[in-house]
């Protein structure tokens, strides 16, 4: 009897799940709606701006507006989000994140390892490559079809209310304190490096500096990082040698990209 009350519940799950692809062909199962998805991206931005020093320097917004502008320029407009809402946080974290519904937060630790636009551009990239391929959406739904016990009331997320807001928060990338990111899975990140690469590429962003950026990373680190099979991001190692792999098509859009006149010009 407890079996089939088990295979029933886990039946009326699945039939949630709404399967699809994402923006590079990998297939996915999703149990929320993007509404719910931008629901819960706003609210846990406003909870991150509530708790974070905001940077409140005009020129320090400028530039990170103007290299988030120039690629979210390239996002597809099927993804509905027609201004983006960047802020920059007053921290000395690497870190930057994005959440669906069209959300950026960029830490001033991040702009000391990634000195130059490129390199910057190619971070913000890949976090937008998280949202346009549902990472957060993935997770959530692979949290839920595990056990672990969120629900969604009423087709809506209530942040303030709901229980377990801790894992909600995680499942975006985010942690304890909102304001360190935490790393998706291998292939997540794989692929949003994948997805960053042609977003960068097609802002007119040189994309050889997302391989410097990664070598600056490794370097900022120290060399401290746990061998790649004990750790959800891949190597840098790995990680340059992919990118690497796609840079001569990266390359072409990026010509293509010089040729039609998009030049980013972003300064501090």
């Amino acid at each position: 009897m407890k079996k089939t009350i088990l295979a029933v519940a886990a039946l009326s799950v699945l039939a949630g799940c709404q399967v699809t692809k994402s923006p590079t062909g990998r297939t996915q199962a999703l149990m929320y709606s993007s509404a719910d998805m931008n629901t819960l991206g706003a609210q846990s931005f406003e909870e991150i701006k509530a708790k974070e020093k905001v940077v409140t320097d005009a020129r320090v917004n400028g530039y990170v507006a103007c290299i988030t502008d120039a690629i979210t320029a390239h996002v597809p407009s099927s993804y509905g989000v027609k201004q983006w809402d960047v802020v920059v946080f007053d921290s000395p974290q690497a870190n930057a994140f994005a959440l669906p519904g069209g959300h950026i937060g960029v830490y001033t630790g991040l702009m000391k390892v990634a000195k130059t636009p490129d390199q910057l551009a190619a971070v913000i990239g890949h976090e937008i490559g998280h949202v346009l391929a549902n990472h957060s959406n993935e997770r959530l739904s692979r949290n839920q079809l595990t056990g672990m016990g969120m629900q969604i009331a009423g087709g809506a997320f209530d942040l303030a209310g709901v229980q377990n807001k801790e894992l909600w928060m995680q499942g975006l990338g985010l942690g304890a304190q909102y304001g360190v990111a935490l790393p998706f899975g291998r292939k997540q990140e794989s692929e949003s490096d994948k997805i960053g690469l042609d977003l960068m590429a097609k802002a007119g962003f040189k994309p050889e500096h997302s391989v410097t950026l990664w070598q600056a990373m490794g370097a900022a680190a120290g060399g401290q990082q746990p061998i790649e099979f004990l750790s959800t991001h891949p190597s840098n190692e790995r990680r340059i040698k992919d990118l690497n792999k796609g840079m001569p098509k990266a390359n072409a859009t990026y010509q293509q990209a010089q040729a039609s006149g998009l030049r980013p010009s972003c300064k501090v």
